[in-house]
């Protein structure tokens, strides 16, 4: 059980990035469409649950340190080709994305050059890459009880303090830019372009026990504590809509408004998640092409991490707009791969 918590926790530690964390992301899938986006946090939660469990199964099942096994398997060779190349230039992308992110809070947070913040959130992220890959799953996972703590805590104050009734909270939340047309629409597409990058990992974790049963409970596991985050962090932005409209850090606007430690400890927070998806993001890059045991693993990871402070330079939100509406689609094809893969396996198909 402790192993499969671990893994659920560093899921959760990887998935949840910069977006997740400012409520951005959450605005934008879920709180946007009202009192359904809750409804939308419970269909992201049994989504997330079973590819979580099914791609941690089959990391265990295959024993691989990279994504290129699992997609080939769930995709065949051909279609494989394709979505490996185009995960392989995502993982880079989503590196270099959280480079810029991290410069860009420790900007407005701190008052830091982007240029100076870039090259911090880059030596931390090369650094911790110099320790084993258990070593590694341990860290992304210790940021994930922090977080839940954080969020219950902003989303009780948000329902005690509510001053706007049901009806208005929801008029007011559908006055928001969406992401997507619909709050089903917006569910599977947020946690399509999530699966997407966090395909890698996940199936690194999972090959980390022997167990198929361990590794998908703590896919299950992390699927289940990333909805419930969702859920929690939908609720807070619904009651306190009439202050976080028209805000780029909704839950930092809350934590604030309850007290300025409160809204320290969420930056922390932030960073804390920025820098997990950089961890993973990377990681899953370089054992694309180096097993972690390799002596030019270490040597890899430098170099790619240069090139990728380098290329932050072109900026957090310029990257983020080109990205992720390629992961979204990447997502699907992935999803329905892995839908296929779970019933080929019980003989449905």
């Amino acid at each position: 059980m402790r192993k499969s918590l671990q893994i659920g926790g560093a899921f959760v530690g990887l998935i949840v990035g910069g977006g997740f964390a400012s409520g951005q992301e959450i605005l934008q899938f879920f709180t946007g469409f009202g009192w359904y986006g809750l409804l939308g946090g419970i269909l992201a939660t049994l989504c997330f649950a079973f590819l979580g469990m099914n791609v941690a199964q089959l990391g265990c099942e295959l024993q691989t340190t990279s994504h290129k096994k699992v997609v080939f398997h769930i995709a065949g060779r051909h279609f494989g080709l394709v979505i490996d190349f185009l995960i392989t230039l995502l993982l880079f992308a989503i590196t270099v994305a959280m480079f810029a992110g991290g410069a860009s809070t420790l900007n407005q947070m701190f008052g830091i050059n982007l240029v100076l913040g870039s090259l911090i959130m880059a030596i931390l992220t090369i650094s911790t890459l110099m320790l084993n890959v258990k070593s590694i799953i341990n860290v992304i996972a210790l940021a994930t009880p922090y977080l839940l703590a954080i969020i219950l805590i902003i989303a009780i104050y948000s329902i005690f303090t509510m001053d706007l009734s049901f009806a208005e909270a929801d008029r007011l939340a559908r006055e928001q830019s969406t992401a997507a047309p619909n709050w089903i629409m917006g569910s599977l597409l947020y946690v399509s372009y999530n699966i997407a990058g966090g395909l890698t990992m996940l199936t690194v974790m999972g090959s980390t026990v022997k167990s198929k049963r361990i590794a998908g409970l703590g896919g299950f596991i992390g699927g289940v504590l990333l909805g419930i985050l969702i859920i929690l962090m939908n609720i807070a932005l619904l009651a306190k809509m009439d202050i976080v409209t028209g805000t780029d850090m909704p839950i930092l606007v809350i934590a604030n408004n309850i007290h300025p430690i409160v809204g320290l400890l969420m930056t922390i927070a932030l960073l804390g998640m920025i820098y997990n998806t950089a961890v993973g993001m990377l990681f899953s890059f370089v054992v694309r092409f180096v097993q972690p045991k390799d002596k030019a693993f270490k040597r890899h990871v430098l170099y790619v991490g240069i090139i990728g402070y380098i290329a932050s330079f072109v900026g957090f939100t310029t990257i983020v707009s080109k990205v992720y509406s390629t992961m979204g689609y990447l997502g699907f094809a992935i999803m329905i791969a892995i839908v296929y893969s779970w019933m080929r396996r019980r003989k449905i198909v």
